[in-house]
């Protein structure tokens, strides 16, 4: 055996074990049925001995795995967060780099469907905050800003293409406390799009965000637009035109 080979042997990556897969598949059914009961009776109602009822275990046997509820909250928390982003990537993934228009779009529609085909899921990662519990920010950061990060790298790859055009928000000026802010985000994601047009990337994503909140949680009303794709579509021309994305 040559030198080179224990060192391979020890980069190589360790398989899990059989009571490690079998851990995940539990948690995996917790987190199911965590999301089945959210459905039904919001996240304020949830409770770990109904999950463990639903899953066919004594309360206790469920403890071992998920602390408590606000344990529960977390994982459909970076559950939700994580599927979202799947979703988003994908669509984004599945055209050219360089349509930045088309991929911001697809980003956009993708967010949508996601929320209104999972609006229990949606409600919790976009909607009230849940009384008493406060989300680990060490484990939901990365994927609660996985949708913001991809939408603001689309909008910095067109700004390096030639694609966005920063002549619409070169007039505006950007008060001296919040440029700091936007200096710090640029510098943070290594971002080359001026302060300007990143402010108003900002208004674009709460922007787009918004919209579908107020279609997931009704407040349009129930009669009031009932061309939902064509206003969404609509509004996404308008926010394309915000940002100065070209195409």
């Amino acid at each position: 055996m040559t030198s080179a080979q224990p060192a391979a042997a020890k980069t190589k990556e360790k398989l899990p074990t059989p009571r490690e897969r079998a851990r995940a598949r539990t948690i995996a059914d917790i987190v199911r049925i965590g999301r089945e009961h959210l459905a039904l009776h919001g996240a304020a109602a949830l409770s770990l001995r109904a999950v463990a009822r639903d899953l066919g275990v004594v309360s206790s046997a469920v403890y071992r795995y998920v602390e408590n509820r606000d344990e529960l909250l977390t994982l459909l928390l970076i559950d939700g967060y994580n599927e979202l982003g799947d979703e988003v990537d994908a669509a984004v993934d599945a055209l050219p780099a360089g349509d930045f228009a088309g991929r911001f779009r697809a980003l956009a529609k993708a967010a949508r469907a996601w929320a209104i085909r999972e609006p229990a899921s949606y409600a919790l990662l976009f909607g009230s905050p849940v009384p008493g519990y406060q989300a680990p920010g060490e484990r939901t950061t990365v994927p609660g800003t996985r949708v913001i990060y991809r939408m603001v790298n689309i909008f910095d790859a067109a700004y390096r293409a030639g694609a966005l055009d920063a002549a619409v928000s070169s007039a505006v000026v950007i008060p001296e406390k919040l440029a700091k802010d936007l200096a710090s985000i640029r510098t943070e994601m290594n971002l080359a799009v001026p302060e300007a047009s990143l402010a108003r990337g900002v208004l674009v994503w709460t922007s787009v965000f918004g919209a579908v909140s107020f279609e997931v949680f009704g407040q349009y009303g129930a009669d009031t637009f009932k061309a939902r794709d064509e206003l969404f579509e609509h509004q996404l021309s308008v926010l394309q035109g915000v940002v100065g994305l070209q195409g």
